[in-house]
């Protein structure tokens, strides 16, 4: 009896993962939406010395299950099933935000990012 975990297309669930996490250096860079939802969430935009490297850890072990439920759902066609994970993984984020006191805004740039992230997994888990 074949399990869900031999269609399953790895490269584009690592890919998806890498691209996912890339996605997030440019959404949250000062140059794109970083200023605004740092302000937002109140934190500072500190220097490369000193990364977050524990919440940078945990972002990648996330985007990684995410995409390995991704591509578990591509192989077994259920779509829609994929876009109610992103839309429930996006509102814990939000959530989380509203409970913390972020910025609407600061909770749009997370959640947006969140279902970015999700629809670059799609996406890549089609293209593979």
């Amino acid at each position: 009896m074949p399990t869900a975990i031999e269609p399953l297309n790895f490269l584009a669930v690592a890919v998806g993962t890498i691209v996912a996490f890339l996605f997030g250096w440019l959404v949250y860079s000062p140059k794109a939406f970083g200023k605004g939802w740092a302000e937002g969430s109140g934190v500072a935009l500190g220097q490369a010395s000193e990364m977050p490297y524990f919440a940078m850890a945990s972002q990648l072990v996330a985007l990684a299950l995410l995409s390995l439920v991704i591509g578990l759902l591509a192989a077994q066609a259920a779509f829609w099933t994929a876009i109610l994970a992103i839309l429930a993984a996006m509102m814990f984020v939000v959530s989380a935000g509203a409970f913390l006191k972020k910025s609407t805004y600061a909770m749009l740039v997370d959640g947006g990012y969140i279902l970015g992230s999700g629809v670059l997994m799609i996406l890549i888990q089609a293209a593979l």
